[in-house]
């Protein structure tokens, strides 16, 4: 997990641009929605699932009851990968007092519509996987303005936990939530601790835009320091080793390059060793910094040997990603007859026609860059 969150971080800072602004909500008519608010009463259009019966439509919540309310979209990938442990949580706490609510502002046509397809994670469709909770949209946008706005939350999927008293007690991903939840079913939740803990993560962002921002506009030079001024005031905390990695990120962006940032990457591979999904993520990043410039010496090698590495133990369904990752890979560090092998086995390994179709795509550039080079050679 840390070094998925390692991975996050980085992609953050390598690959967004922030917006310095947002309208302020009072203009927007917006109450602000924060931890401890009263949780605003759903004023939801079309219920589509509802637990197979056992769940009715919520207005206003009741108090002693727990709710969920969670806002997705059937085009969200994460928000479909966090459906089987919707599901997982809703049965576990299916009756006790806890009703899971998932609020998509889509038709009510394009819902339907991927209720009626295959869900691959747990081989049922996904009609059957949501049935477990309640499904619902609301096309006019209301509540995730009452919610998602108010909140000042920007991504989905976001989940909101209404408590006993029906005050928010926690906002985040739906698949950190198992600890709030039973903390906040079993009366044993703090949420001072907890309010604390995201006016850091606030902080934390906020400051991470700026940093971002620098990078973005080629201030590397003041993007460091700005991130090495946070990590020492985050010294002791979690969030030092965040900044530590974004320090490192920055300076591998901007091309400063030397021994102890070498080092300290040269750390993180080994660290990932047998995680063949981080190890292939962490390759896609670099991919990226060298598509952008960056010089990042020996290290494209240590990482490609670190790929190949993977490969023999790895899970047939990593085996694309880990080829395709190589492929890119070697392609942007001048080895285009490696690329080409490399891409052949990411379409070899690929499970079904349209995976392999889309990597042969990648596959006949590649092999076309390469006839073009050996006939310049010529």
């Amino acid at each position: 997990m840390k070094t998925r969150i390692f991975i996050a971080s980085v992609i953050a800072v390598a690959l967004c641009v922030f917006s310095s602004e947002r309208p302020h909500l009072a203009a927007q008519g917006v109450q602000e929605l924060k931890i401890g608010s009263a949780a605003p009463e759903l004023a939801i259009e079309h219920w589509i699932q509802d637990g197979n019966g056992f769940f009715k439509p919520v207005t206003k919540f009741e108090k002693g009851k727990v709710y969920v309310v969670e806002f997705w979209a059937t085009w969200c990938g994460p928000c479909i990968q966090s459906m089987p442990h919707l599901a997982e949580l809703q049965n576990k706490y299916r009756g006790q007092n806890v009703q899971i609510i998932s609020v998509s502002n889509e038709t009510v046509e394009d819902v339907k519509d991927l209720l009626g397809k295959q869900n691959e994670q747990v081989g049922k469709s996904f009609g059957e996987l949501t049935s477990a909770w309640c499904l619902t949209t609301d096309p006019d946008g209301s509540v995730y303005k009452d919610y998602m706005d108010a909140a000042k939350q920007g991504g989905i999927p976001t989940a909101f936990l209404v408590g006993k008293t029906s005050e928010i007690e926690w906002i985040g991903h739906p698949m950190d939530m198992d600890g709030p939840l039973d903390s906040v079913v079993n009366d044993s939740w703090d949420r001072a601790s907890f309010q604390k803990e995201m006016e850091l993560q606030k902080q934390l962002q906020e400051n991470m835009q700026k940093v971002s921002m620098l990078a973005g506009a080629g201030k590397f030079e003041e993007a460091v320091k700005l991130a090495q001024e946070q990590r020492k005031a985050t010294e002791g905390t979690a969030m030092e080793a965040q900044w530590t990695s974004v320090q490192y990120q920055i300076k591998l962006m901007g091309g400063m390059i030397d021994d102890d940032v070498l080092s300290h990457f040269r750390g993180r591979l080994t660290e990932m060793k047998g995680d063949a999904y981080a190890v292939g993520q962490f390759a896609y990043t670099l991919y990226g910094q060298i598509k952008q410039g960056a010089d990042v010496g020996v290290l494209s090698q240590e990482t490609l040997a670190a790929l190949q590495s993977e490969v023999s133990g790895a899970e047939a369904e990593m085996l694309p990603l880990l080829y395709n990752t190589m492929a890119l890979l070697k392609s942007e560090t001048g080895d285009l007859e490696g690329a080409v092998a490399a891409q052949q086995a990411a379409v070899d390994a690929a499970p079904d026609e349209r995976v392999k179709n889309r990597l042969s795509t990648l596959l006949e550039d590649l092999k076309s860059r390469l006839d073009a080079s050996d006939k310049k050679s010529e």
